[in-house]
């Protein structure tokens, strides 16, 4: 359903397909920031994980002039482990994530400050989404998402410590994790995991990355901690 002229300021899509098939192209063109707000994961999550796996992710680019992914959730994205290693997942990526302890006033989606889509109500079947171009409306929709992401909390300050560690290890990195927990040097554990020296100092770092460690004993401990 289209409201408006040809500019189609106002447009209701139906059900995450047509979402997808319609709007696919606006969510990929972020340039300066992605705004989102939804109440847990499941919202948006087919929608733009159907844009983004067809090769539209927007880039993320460092510096004043790159984009900022900024998303909210509200504490019901907390509700088990595996979704709170999914948002984990999420601000590796870049994004900058926070958790609302109040509920979102609407979900919803605002590109680069000119496009807004908002999620319907799933009590009606299919779920609609209204994708707004009016540039009042959009800023609207903008400041009171906004100010929902900057009152809520840090999802660093919201998760467990294991949350943060990638849900699932290739058999190299346990490996090269066990190691740092059994306090092994550089050399007995490259000679022990068969590989060079400067290869093992690699994974290591990638792995303290990924974890979120700061030294090599926190990456041990962590690693043993989340078994």
């Amino acid at each position: 359903m289209e409201h408006g002229g040809a500019a189609a300021a106002i447009v209701t899509l139906r059900g995450e397909a047509e979402l997808v098939r319609r709007a696919g192209d606006l969510i990929a063109s972020a340039r300066t920031e992605y705004l989102c707000g939804a109440t847990d994961l499941v919202t948006w999550s087919a929608g733009t994980n159907a844009v983004f796996n067809e090769g539209r992710r927007p880039r993320l680019r460092p510096g004043p002039d790159g984009l900022a992914m900024r998303k909210v959730y509200t504490r019901a994205a907390l509700g088990d482990p595996e979704s709170e290693r999914r948002l984990a997942r999420i601000a590796a990526s870049g994004a900058h994530v926070r958790i609302s302890s109040a509920p979102l006033a609407r979900e919803a989606i605002v590109i680069d400050g000119r496009v807004a889509i908002l999620a319907g109500s799933e009590a009606r079947g299919a779920r609609t989404y209204t994708v707004i171009r009016e540039p009042d409306v959009v800023e609207g929709v903008r400041s009171l998402l906004y100010a929902t992401w900057e009152a809520a909390d840090d999802l660093a300050d919201c998760l467990g410590p294991a949350s943060a560690l990638p849900p699932v290890l290739d058999e190299e990195s346990r490996a090269v994790l066990a190691a740092l927990a059994d306090g092994l040097t550089d050399e007995t554990a490259a000679r022990r995991l068969g590989m060079s020296l400067r290869t093992y100092r690699r994974r290591v770092a990638a792995l303290m990355a990924d974890l979120g460690a700061t030294s090599r004993f926190q990456a041990g401990v962590l690693s043993r901690r989340a078994g």
